[in-house]
């Protein structure tokens, strides 16, 4: 396996990789006009082609034990109300596509491979903020935009410290389609959603200065246009993160950035009163109180979408915001990590608990995921703290701490149950590694990697179509300057036989809800922590809750 490290016991088949493919492309996009040079490896197994970008996924057998899923074609496929389902389409019922519910990976399914890497042109090769996937192009020519097309990964790249582009990649093979020629803000994550309720989705992204800004939010169509550039600035230490969501469940989408808040149009809207704002933001849309409409949450501190208080905690530290339900009652609660530790904060903004460092260690100052790491239908934490990465109960009970190189960064995590068994495995990437740990906490795979780590981490999607997840990891030059792994890697199972995810992965605060497979931001979210109970976390398909039940 190419750059992929076992550190684990597998049982699945013998690693048959014999080789890379390299291409080389230049030329000049068909839409944009703009000069593309891209340097893609594609590794697999013996006897593996390379896909081209238009290509459909297959749903026949190609001598693999690993199920396939017909994702590109069957429009006949009918649920529990006979209708026929167009599985190119999502609809708000099932947030997404449609899956099938009997699909299951096999036991122990994981021998993971780098599907393609990918090194951005000239000297514009690192990237500090994390990956994003959904679907930008007409892959199969049909004159449309769906999810019968191949996803694109879409990265944020620069010559560090210097202005960074957006650069967008077929999902399959990793070949640039284009990149958007207007200097951005290296180190603030893009958002990619359909604000403007056209059927395609924009990328919202932030221009200005890396570090220190001050930094103002631009948004580009589909195909890299100029839609609109908002002229309010906003002063950031590091970086941070733009949030995409409907707050006031008017059918238009408001942008949240720190703290300023913008409309589907690019006029602000309003700037919330500054009180403890985290240096390196994100902004989290959540209905604290049950009223219907969103709350801005951002550390420790909430606010309504008309700017006015819920809740301020001007006592505590600044911190990163993670909301889900860690406790025994119905209603939601936020996690707030800060450099003192982690701070429980009820719905209404009371405090549980307050800088707590389970497992000990220091700097806990990073994003945390939420998902059910041991089976136990109950969600717990990850997050990590310098040297060690902790997986804990909603109480702080302790299940297992891991060794890490993070000492100098505030990356973070996610997980996935990849092969389907209730268990979710966590992954964190570290300076120097990407690992995959299992519900033991002991490391399945290390794929190489060099990283400053700013608050990136590494995603999982179905980003070729094919029915099975992916991993994408970034990387940078580290500390040291010198780049050790490319700019982009994606991971799969050897024989493609992990669980299908969710085709898009939209925004650094995702949590699934908050945004269809198309990209279409929903007018009425469903409180996450009411069904799912994640956050930075992808769900699955097949035998998930988004998928046709069997006849």
């Amino acid at each position: 396996m190419t750059g992929v490290t076992m550190t684990g016991p597998t049982t699945g088949g013998s690693d048959t990789a014999t080789g890379t493919d390299t291409e080389q492309g230049t030329g000049t996009d068909s839409e944009t006009g703009v000069p593309t040079s891209t340097s893609t490896t594609t590794t697999g197994t013996t006897g593996m082609t390379e896909t081209s970008g238009t290509s459909m996924p297959s749903s026949e057998s190609d001598g693999t034990t690993g199920a396939k899923f017909d994702v590109g074609g069957d429009t006949e496929t009918t649920g529990t109300t006979g209708a026929p389902v167009d599985v190119c389409k999502a609809t708000d019922d099932d947030m997404g596509g449609v899956g099938d519910c009997t699909m299951e990976a096999p036991p122990d399914a994981f021998e993971p491979d780098v599907q393609w890497s990918w090194t951005g042109p000239g000297l514009e090769k690192e990237s500090l903020v994390t990956p994003l996937v959904a679907n930008l192009t007409d892959d199969n020519g049909d004159g449309e935009i769906d999810l019968c097309d191949t996803p694109d990964v879409i990265v944020m790249v620069t010559q560090f410290p210097n202005d960074g582009h957006i650069y967008v990649l077929d999902g399959a093979t990793g070949t640039q389609h284009f990149m958007i020629p207007v200097a951005l803000t290296w180190s603030i994550n893009p958002a990619i959603g359909d604000i403007d309720n056209d059927g395609l989705p924009e990328i919202v992204a932030a221009t200005g200065p890396g570090f220190g800004g001050p930094s103002a939010a631009i948004a580009f169509e589909h195909d890299g246009t100029v839609k609109w550039q908002n002229n309010t600035g906003i002063t950031h230490s590091q970086g941070g993160a733009i949030t995409l969501a409907d707050l006031d469940n008017d059918g238009d989408v408001e942008i949240s950035m720190d703290k300023l808040i913008i409309d589907h149009n690019g006029q602000t809207v309003v700037t919330l009163p500054e009180n403890g704002f985290a240096e390196n933001f994100t902004t989290v849309a959540a209905d604290l109180n049950g009223d219907g409409d969103l709350e801005i949450v951002i550390g420790a501190n909430a606010y309504h979408h008309d700017g006015s208080v819920y809740y301020q905690n001007p006592n505590l530290e600044r911190g990163f915001a993670q909301v889900a339900n860690l406790d025994g009652d119905p209603e939601p609660e936020i996690m707030v990590n800060s450099g003192s530790g982690l701070t429980l904060l009820e719905h209404t903004g009371a405090i549980k608990y307050q800088n707590q460092k389970p497992g000990g260690g220091s700097s806990w100052f990073r994003p945390g995921t939420v998902h059910d790491f041991d089976g136990d239908k109950v969600s717990e934490v990850a997050t990590s703290a310098s040297n060690s990465y902790v997986m804990f109960e909603g109480d702080l009970t302790v299940n297992w701490l891991a060794p890490v190189q993070d000492a100098s960064g505030w990356a973070a995590g996610t997980a996935f149950d990849f092969d389907g068994n209730g268990v979710a495995e966590a992954m964190y990437a570290d300076e120097t590694n990407l690992y995959v740990f299992d519900g033991n906490g002991q490391p399945l795979l290390n794929v190489p990697r060099s990283a400053r780590t700013l608050a990136e981490y590494p995603v999982v999607a179905d980003v070729d179509n094919d029915g099975s997840a992916e991993i994408v990891v970034v990387s940078d030059a580290g500390f040291g300057g010198n780049q050790t792994a490319p700019t982009v890697q994606v991971i799969r199972d050897i024989e493609d036989r992990w669980i299908q995810p969710r085709r898009i992965w939209n925004q650094h605060t995702y949590h699934v809800t908050n945004v269809r497979e198309d990209g279409k931001i929903p007018q009425f979210e469903e409180p996450w922590w009411q069904s799912l109970n994640t956050f930075r976390t992808n769900s699955q398909i097949e035998g998930g809750e988004i998928c046709i039940p069997p006849q």
